[in-house]
C-alpha cells in the first residue's frame, strides 16, 4: 500500500460530499424549474393564441425525460467507463487506488474492488443525470424561446419581462460545487504528496470554471435571439415615437405654434419628454440574455470555493478572497 486511503481527499469528497449534493440538487432544480415554469404563462409572454403550443412543449419535454433510451446511453456509458477503468493501471485512476492494492502486487482488495464496481458507477451515473437534465432544461427553454413571445423591451427587469430566468442559475449551485470540489480535492492530493505546484494548474483551472459557468448558463442563451430581434426593433419604433413627440413638443413651445394639438403630446402614458426620453433609454439598456450578476455568482461562488481552499495550501487564503473580491465585485 503506497499510500493511505485517508491521503486521496477526492475519494472521500467524491462519495461523502459530492453525491448528497447531488441528490439534494435534484430537490432544488425541481422546485426552481416547477415556480419559474409557468410564469411564462401568468406573465403575459406566451400569449393565449400560444397557450397551447407552451402546454405541447412542457407535454413533450415530459415524454422525453420518461424515455427509456437516454438511461440505457447512461448505463452503457457507465459500464463502458468501468470497464475502461480496469484497464487503467499505472494512470491517475490507477494510482487512485493504489491503497486498495494488497501487497504492493497490484491486486485489489475488497476496498478497490467496492470502489471501482459500485462507488465510482454510483458517482458518475449522479453526474451523468445531472447532465441530462441540464439538456433538458436547454431543449425546454429553446422551444419556449421558439415561440412569438410578448417580449416588452421597456420592462423594467432589464430582460424584456424575462428577468425572473435569472434565479435559475441558483438551482445549479449545489451542482457547481461538487464538480469543482471533487476536481479541487483530487489536485490538492497532487499538490500535498506529489509536488506539484498551484500556479502549474491556473491555466486547467480557468478552463473548468469557464465550461463549468457555460454549462450551467447555457439554457439561458437559448432566448439571445428573440430578445435581440425584440431590442432591435424597439429601438426603430420608440426611436420613431421619442422623434415625433420631440418634434410636436419643439413645434408647440419652442416655436410657438399653438395650434399644435398632437393626441401624442396628450397621451398620459407617454408623460412628458423626460418619460418619453426613459422609455427609450430603457430599450437601449435592455440585456440580450436574462443573466446579471447574481446568476454568475450563483455558479461562480460555490465553483471557486473548492478552488480557494485548492489554492490556499501554498498561497494564504487573504490574497485568494482580495483577488476573488476584486474579480466579481
Amino acid at each position: 500500500m503506497d499510500e493511505p486511503l485517508l491521503r486521496h481527499f477526492g475519494v472521500h469528497v467524491r462519495f461523502l460530499l459530492a453525491v448528497p449534493l447531488f441528490i439534494l440538487g435534484e430537490g432544488m432544480l425541481h422546485q426552481q424549474s416547477t415556480t419559474l415554469t409557468p410564469y411564462f404563462l401568468t406573465s403575459g409572454l406566451v400569449q393565449s393564441a400560444q397557450r397551447q403550443d407552451f402546454v405541447n412543449i412542457i407535454r413533450g419535454i415530459t415524454r422525453l425525460r420518461d424515455r427509456t433510451l437516454p438511461w440505457v446511453l447512461i448505463t452503457a456509458l457507465i459500464v463502458a467507463w468501468t470497464i475502461l477503468g480496469s484497464v487503467t493501471a499505472g494512470s491517475d485512476l490507477g494510482h487512485e487506488v493504489n491503497w486498495a492494492s494488497i501487497g504492493g502486487a497490484g491486486r485489489l482488495g475488497f476496498g478497490g474492488w467496492w470502489f471501482m464496481y459500485v462507488s465510482r458507477p454510483i458517482f458518475i451515473a449522479l453526474l451523468a443525470a445531472w447532465l441530462w437534465r441540464l439538456i433538458l432544461m436547454f431543449i425546454l427553454l429553446k422551444r419556449i424561446a421558439r415561440l412569438d413571445l410578448a417580449i416588452v423591451p421597456t420592462h423594467p427587469d432589464g430582460a424584456g419581462g424575462l428577468g425572473f430566468l435569472k434565479r435559475l442559475p441558483k438551482a445549479f449551485s449545489l451542482f457547481a460545487f461538487a464538480v469543482s470540489a471533487v476536481l479541487a480535492s483530487r489536485l490538492a492530493h497532487n499538490v500535498l504528496y506529489h509536488g506539484v505546484d498551484v500556479q502549474s494548474l491556473k491555466l486547467m483551472l480557468t478552463v473548468f470554471l469557464i465550461v463549468l459557468v457555460g454549462i450551467c448558463l447555457a439554457p439561458l442563451l437559448t432566448f439571445v435571439i428573440p430578445l435581440a430581434a425584440a431590442k432591435r426593433r424597439a429601438l426603430l419604433e420608440y426611436g420613431a415615437l421619442v422623434g415625433e413627440h420631440g418634434r410636436l413638443v419643439r413645434r408647440r413651445w419652442i416655436l410657438g405654434q399653438t395650434e399644435v394639438d398632437d393626441p401624442l403630446l396628450q397621451a398620459e402614458e407617454l408623460g412628458p419628454v423626460a418619460d418619453t426620453l426613459a422609455l427609450y433609454e430603457a430599450v437601449r439598456k435592455m440585456r440580450l440574455v436574462p443573466i446579471d450578476k447574481s446568476s454568475l455568482i450563483a455558479i461562480v461562488v460555490p465553483a471557486l470555493i473548492p478552488i480557494a481552499a485548492l489554492f490556499s495550501i501554498q498561497i494564504p487564503i487573504k490574497d485568494i478572497l482580495i483577488k476573488i473580491a476584486t474579480a466579481l465585485f
